[in-house]
């Protein structure tokens, strides 16, 4: 069962500048944008390509809130796997790192933008894909 996750040693830095300059809450609230940001990606990441775990520690509860079960059913759906797989710690830290890698590279390419209408730009971005 997963219980907690850490960034990589890059993204400890990421998810605070994130946190902010996007001004959206603590760093779990960027944690969770940057988790559903890589899977509404619809790519399928490889477990090969796990990055260190030097980073920013999560526990399930802080991360995922009161909604563990819907966050988690998601990454079930994705990858086909059922909520008690070995590797879904693994799979979550993925997409994490990856959700928070996609966001700050988005977020470099825009200037003076508040929190909102960053969310709302890459929102508009993914409804006209």
């Amino acid at each position: 069962m997963f219980t907690q996750v850490k960034t990589s040693k890059e993204n400890k830095d990421v998810v605070a500048q994130l946190t902010r300059k996007l001004n959206l809450g603590t760093e779990n609230i960027i944690a969770r944008m940057a988790y559903t940001y890589s899977l509404s990606m619809d790519r399928k990441l490889d477990l090969n390509e796990l990055a260190d775990s030097g980073g920013k520690e999560y526990s399930r509860s802080v991360l995922f809130g009161d909604h563990y079960d819907v966050y988690i059913g998601m990454l079930c759906v994705h990858y086909g796997i059922y909520k008690t797989d070995k590797d879904l710690a693994k799979y979550v830290k993925l997409h994490l790192d990856d959700g928070l890698y996609l966001i700050n590279d988005e977020f470099q390419k825009v200037n003076n933008i508040d929190g909102f209408d960053f969310l709302v730009e890459l929102t508009e971005k993914g409804i006209n894909l």
